[in-house]
């Protein structure tokens, strides 16, 4: 059960919803629970947290260009900077306030999804781990 309430806190914690999973992670530590697989679990749920941000931002832009509140030519050029500078930012999409509105934006861009996944997976395991190496 508390890697099931882990994984649920790391999935809501990677969306938009303002959630923190990490004070949960800390005490499962504390509490003796195997720090491999409470890494591991934690990893999985923000992991797909950020997918379905991704996803999210992906049928976003089929409806702002629909209602006419974006434009196709802004979608492209800000695709343009994103491929080129931007794909590296998703490895900070661990950060509070500034880490899920970055996937959903990549989602938005149509960022390659393999390149996204990598990238989000590097920067969710390396927060947790460097949570856990500090407990």
């Amino acid at each position: 059960m508390t890697y099931l309430v882990l994984f649920f806190s790391a999935l809501i914690s990677a969306t938009l919803f303002p959630l923190g999973s990490e004070a949960l992670l800390i005490y499962d530590i504390k509490e003796g629970y195997n720090l491999y697989l409470l890494i591991l679990i934690a990893t999985l749920g923000n992991s797909l947290g950020a997918v379905i941000n991704y996803f999210l931002g992906l049928k976003g832009e089929e409806y702002l260009v629909k209602k006419n509140l974006i434009k196709e030519k802004y979608i492209v050029k800000s695709k343009y900077y994103f491929d080129k500078y931007g794909g590296f930012s998703l490895l900070f999409s661990w950060l509070p306030i500034i880490g899920d509105p970055i996937t959903f934006i990549a989602g938005t861009l149509k960022y390659d999804f393999k390149k996204f996944l990598i990238l989000v997976v590097v920067a969710k395991f390396s927060r947790y781990l460097f949570l856990a190496w500090i407990v």
